[in-house]
This record gives C-alpha cells, structure tokens and sequence, in this order.
C-alpha cells in the first residue's frame, strides 16, 4: 500500500463551525472499502476521492468525501459531523499506514486526526453513527472528541470534548451544561455551570473562552483581547489557553 505523509504541520479536528450545504449522493459508492458485521472499515492505505462514500453495514450512516472537498458524516440528508475543509475542491481523504485519517488538497493536508503513531490502525463507520479509529481494539479518536487543541472560533456542543495527546485527560462539555476536566472518570476542575442542558463552550477569536445557554453566558475565562489565543489541554492534566507561547489562564491542574 502506497503511504500518504502529511505535508503540513499538526493539525487538529474542529468540532463545531460552518454549516454543511451539500447533499449526499446515494450512487457514490467507495469500491475498496471492505464491510463486517455492524461496522464498515476504511483500511490503510485506501482513500476517498471526491464523490465516493462509505456507508454504515446498517445503511443508515454515509461518510461522503464530497465534491467541494469536505468529509461530512451523513444520517440521511443531515449532517453530522465535517472535517470543515469545503471549498477545497478535488479534495480526498486518505487512511494512512501510519495510522491518521487525512484529507488532502493535492499535497497540502486541510486535516488530520492526529493518530499517526497508530500504524495499521483503521476508519470504522459504525452501525450506531459513530466515526472511530482503531488501533486493532483500542478506540484511538472518535468524532466527538478533539486530539489537545480547541482553537479559536470553534466550540464543543454537549458530550463533545478535547483530549490530551497521551489520552489520559479529557475536557468535556456534559449535556448538563458543565465543562467538567476528568482524568479516568474523575472529575478535577469544572466550570460550576450545571443545570443547564443545552449549554455549550465557544473558543470565541478574541481569545475568551466562555459557556454559554442560548446567548447568554454563564461562565468565562476572562481572556478577551487576545486575539488568536488556543485552547491545550496538556498531558501533564493543566487546560491552559495561551496566546502564542504565552499562557493567560489554566485550571491549575497540571502534575
């Protein structure tokens, strides 16, 4: 199998952003991709090029690398999840032998899942609408988390969540509205903002980052005025947002 380096620098998977416009092409079907029970697999080394999809065993999901070069999960005609990179037309998607999901424009990687020292792992498009690659039976990324990095202008919605590179940290959303940092199910800082279903948590572009019902915000990093500032939760277990290299908030978590 022929392998894909990626040409760009780290990327990461943004949750929340543009909204995706284009249909799914029921006829566009991915030839290579093997099916199994309840799962349906992108190998390494194999790709989709603009139009193919892969569809769920249950026929009920359809990842499509559509035309416009954005890799949107369907169920039916409503999106699911997108990599974000439309406007990038003749993209494709490639299952690397190093283990990342990668989308491309010619050499120019859009995005990646970050799962490149994973090699043999696999794209499974499962019968329940998940998206999951896996290191034979270890889930190594999902479509609802972000690998380290939340950046500006983008958000996580409820059960949505950033993970530390080595996996033992995850910063989640809850459906109750807290944005609650857990290390193996416990639970070490939270925004205190539960019991409010329906919230959500914005990266805003002008550095803050906030939690949110509707319009309305409920808790804030008090970061704002700092353009361009990322969010990172760090192997060490500390969230901190930092503005180039400089660190303007954490949750005091680290080891």
């Amino acid at each position: 199998m022929k392998r894909f380096p990626v040409y760009a620098g780290a990327l990461v998977l943004a949750l929340a952003g543009p909204m995706v416009t284009a249909a799914v092409t029921a006829s566009a079907q991915a030839a290579t991709v093997q099916e199994r029970p309840r799962t349906t697999w992108l190998n390494p080394g194999q790709r989709l090029q603009a139009g193919d999809s892969v569809r769920s065993s249950n026929g009920e999901y359809v990842l499509q690398q559509q035309k416009d070069g954005n890799l949107v999960l369907y169920r039916g005609t409503k999106p699911l999840w997108n990599s974000q990179t439309g406007d990038s037309p003749g993209a494709f998607a490639a299952m690397q032998e190093d283990g990342n999901l990668v989308v491309y424009r010619g050499r120019t990687a859009l995005w990646a899942s970050n799962t490149g020292d994973t090699p043999g792992a696999r794209l499974a498009v499962q019968d329940d609408g998940n998206l999951v690659i896996y290191d034979g039976k270890s889930p190594v990324w999902t479509r609802q988390s972000t690998i380290s990095v939340l950046k500006p202008g983008f958000s996580l919605k409820a059960n949505q969540y950033v993970r530390s590179q080595n996996g033992d940290y995850q910063f989640v959303m809850q459906e109750d509205g807290n944005l609650v940092l857990y290390k193996a199910g416990k639970p070490l800082w939270d925004t205190k903002t539960g019991g409010n279903p329906g919230a959500s948590a914005q990266m805003q572009k002008d550095g803050n980052l906030v939690v949110y019902l509707g319009t309305r915000p409920l808790w804030n990093s008090e970061t704002g005025k700092n353009p361009g500032a990322r969010l990172e939760v760090q192997n060490d277990g500390n969230v901190v947002i930092y503005d180039g290299r400089t660190p303007l908030w954490s949750t005091k978590t680290g080891r």
